[in-house]
């Protein structure tokens, strides 16, 4: 029997993007772009260009450079939001503006103030004028889920008939259970007359834990596209996860008679890329791209994984694209087998930022007997990142003990001057700190501190990531050092530099 397509809509650099501390600089975003392409999803939500010039920025460089997903932007449906989506995208392949209004009484009377009527026309009118200009149109009716039905189908209705292509129901806040979103989307079906002529889709949010549930529930009443986050990351609890999502669809042919466009080959290392650019560790337990994911302690499940694989796992690491050694290169590693590596890993480089990565390597090499996928990842992200370059740690030095007041002393490049100082704290981490500050003639106060191993062993990299407030705002920074003082301060003066850009 031939299976029925779904299609996969990814909004990891939209709605994603949108989780505290995910932003990203347009380079990355438009490496996160060439990884989604090469995973195969359908289409691309690149940003909410009216929102920021960088958010604009971004969706136009996805949409020039990225082939074969449809390159979506998000538009309100007002005239500003509509032009500047029309304008980031308009030299893509495949072009698509998503539009939304919302369409519940408590978003309509307390958000919006309009009545039904308004919404209606609104909506119709944002379509019209999207469709004159692209041939894929997407139009979602914010909070559908607890929108009156009666009123969400006229509004369904008519935008198709304005022009929709796509017709997506979110489920905002994450409040359905999967038999209610199954049972509301079959009824929306039944209930819409040119529901035929367009696609329907589902976003739903993760708020009880529900979002791949209810995704699935969707797919299996008539919804034929699937929003979706790679990591899961997004408002709030975030989305439904891409992987979990196309994992189920696969292992559970039985019950899922579906196929989608992915390259299932490639999740894991999308999933390792776009966790080592926003600095959010994957945590261990997650399922299909968790450390633990495919991990076997108990003796019982070691025992019959070693007689059946199938025991105790119902998809091999190979499935997800785990199947790569994670020891790849060494002290001895020459550049061109470097350059492979990356491209094998999807780290496009230039020839300069690559000669600055291999020198990189090189040092990284030098301390560790094993460097590590997750370290390349560590080293590329540091020449691709925001070149947020207004002051350099150029060298660093700090004397602490049970029996010694901790003391450090810095040296920053600022533009063309050397800034040293030195300075005593509570431990050394803060006394690089206090020396860095004093160095720069700032104050700031440290309101998060966290540290985490990167990569295995003793030699491990530590990742460090920081929340600074300085004067009335709050920067995020990281860095990274099998050092973990130099992983502190570098994640400190990332900061900084943060605040830096955004007071000029």
């Amino acid at each position: 029997m031939e299976r029925e397509r779904v299609f996969i809509f990814d909004t990891t650099l939209r709605d994603g993007e949108q989780s505290p501390g995910a932003s990203m600089s347009i380079e990355q975003k438009f490496e996160m772009a060439v990884q989604l392409a090469r995973l195969g999803v359908d289409a691309i939500e690149a940003g909410f260009p009216v929102s920021s010039p960088k958010q604009f920025d971004g969706c136009r460089m996805i949409a020039r450079k990225v082939k074969g997903p449809a390159i979506t932007a998000l538009a309100r449906a007002v005239d500003n939001d509509l032009q500047a989506a029309y304008d980031s995208i308009r030299e893509a392949e495949r072009k698509r503006i998503h539009t939304f209004i919302a369409s519940s009484p408590i978003h309509m009377k307390h958000k919006l103030k309009k009545d039904p009527d308004a919404v209606l026309e609104m909506a119709c009118r944002a379509v019209k004028w999207a469709r004159q200009r692209v041939d894929e149109v997407e139009f979602s009716p914010e909070d559908a889920t607890r929108s009156d039905l009666p009123f969400l189908c006229r509004l369904v209705e008519q935008t198709i008939d304005a022009g929709a292509t796509v017709i997506n129901i979110p489920d905002t806040v994450g409040y359905a259970v999967p038999e209610e979103f199954g049972l509301f989307i079959r009824k929306l079906m039944e209930a819409v007359p040119n529901m035929d002529k367009a696609v329907l889709s589902v976003h739903c949010h993760n708020d009880l834990g529900l979002g791949v549930a209810n995704s699935i529930a969707a797919v299996k009443n008539g919804a034929r596209q699937v929003e979706v986050t790679v990591n899961g990351i997004g408002e709030r609890a975030g989305n439904a996860s891409l992987e979990e999502f196309v994992m189920a669809m696969n292992v559970r042919q039985d019950l899922l008679p579906f196929t989608t466009g992915i390259d299932t080959r490639q999740i894991y290392q999308s999933s390792r890329l776009l966790s080592n650019i926003i600095g959010f560790p994957i945590p261990r337990n997650k399922p299909i791209v968790g450390e633990n994911a495919f991990a076997h302690e108990s003796g019982i499940h070691q025992d019959g994984v070693i007689k059946h694989r199938a025991t105790y796992e119902i998809m091999t690491p190979e499935d997800v694209g785990r199947d790569a050694s994670t020891l790849v290169l060494g002290r001895h590693s020459g550049k061109h087998g470097f350059r492979r590596r990356l491209e094998e890993l999807g780290l496009l480089l230039t020839d300069e930022n690559l000669d600055a990565a291999y020198k990189s390597f090189l040092d990284l090499a030098d301390r560790k007997k094993e460097v590590y996928d997750d370290d390349l990842y560590v080293i590329v992200r540091d020449q691709i990142g925001e070149q947020l370059d207004t002051y350099e740690l150029i060298y660093f030095n700090f004397q602490s003990g049970n029996m010694a007041i901790p003391t450090a002393t810095v040296r920053i490049k600022s533009e063309e001057k050397m800034l040293e100082e030195a300075a005593t704290g509570d431990g050394p981490v803060d006394a690089m700190i206090n020396a860095i500050d004093r160095a720069l003639g700032i104050s700031s106060k440290l309101l998060e501190y966290n540290v985490h191993a990167i990569t295995p062993g003793r030699q491990a990299i530590g990742e460090v990531s920081v929340t600074v407030q300085i004067e009335d705002g709050r920067y995020i920074g990281r860095g990274a050092s099998t050092d973990i003082v130099e992983a502190s301060a570098r994640a400190y003066l990332n900061a900084v530099n943060r605040y830096k850009t955004a007071s000029r």
